[in-house]
């Protein structure tokens, strides 16, 4: 099976890579940084080839599907970023990049890669997401309602997938805080303890494997996403503050 994997220098990504590095699969990683890539290839057992880019430039999303067209079995949308603090101080063009990266490069490459799978009827797509994309997320905003469109959109994919008959598969990943660099980018500690990445993926991977479409690791987490449900939106929003203003910039 040929698996891309959007973000893959480090944290899920890289893990995502460890665990599906057998002789089964071939690979190819994706990332901005060219010497962490390197040093994860000499820890795969698989062939892996490496795309040096910055897919928050939409040409480089299209170069990258154009050079796979047709070539990949699983797509694993990972790449993305957050920032912390209040929507009228954050820097717009910071908030612009992550736009660009966590709702447009995952559309143009979901799309793409999505209609040809649908041609040959058969393929996986993984789009991450976060619990974040379950509620309005004050102090973090933007990166909020990114997560937010990431799930709207897979659902409403599988749905068409369905009705279709299609055995097309999408899924979503979900998660609560994850041990990954995203802490330091987003410049936020979080108040709750996080999640191992190793763990997470090995969790998604065997919910893939049983056709899970929206996968959340961690049973507190579930507990917490399945108790907004008795609770206004208004309210969730005045907890996600909360939660929010617990974290500690570094």
């Amino acid at each position: 099976m040929k698996i891309l994997i959007t973000g893959a220098s480090s944290g899920m990504g890289a893990d995502f890579a460890r665990e599906l590095s057998n002789n089964d699969n071939e690979l190819i990683l994706v990332a901005r940084s060219k010497e962490k890539l390197e040093n994860l290839k000499k820890e795969l057992d698989c062939k892996a080839e490496l795309e040096v880019m910055d897919l928050s430039v939409e040409e480089n999303v299209y170069k990258l599907y154009s050079k796979y067209k047709n070539k990949i079995d699983f797509l694993i949308n990972n790449a993305g970023f957050g920032a912390y603090g209040k929507f009228y101080e954050t820097d717009l063009d910071n908030e612009l990049n992550m736009i660009d990266l966590n709702i447009k490069t995952y559309h143009i490459l979901t799309k793409l890669f999505l209609q040809d799978f649908v041609k040959k009827d058969s393929g996986h797509i993984l789009n991450v997401a976060s619990s974040a994309a379950f509620e309005p997320g004050p102090l973090m905003s933007t990166y909020y309602a990114t997560k937010s469109y990431v799930y709207n959109l897979t659902l409403g994919i599988y749905e068409e997938l369905i009705r279709d008959n299609s055995s097309v598969k999408i899924h979503v990943l979900c998660p609560g805080p994850v041990d990954t660099g995203f802490n330091d980018r987003a410049k936020v500690k979080f108040g709750v303890k996080s999640l191992s990445s190793k763990d997470v993926v090995k969790y998604t991977l065997k919910m893939i494997n049983k056709n899970k479409t929206i996968i959340i690791p961690g049973f507190m987490m579930k507990l917490g996403i399945f108790g907004t449900r008795f609770v206004s939106r208004k309210g969730i929003t005045k907890i996600t503050y909360n939660i929010q203003k617990s974290k500690s910039l570094q």
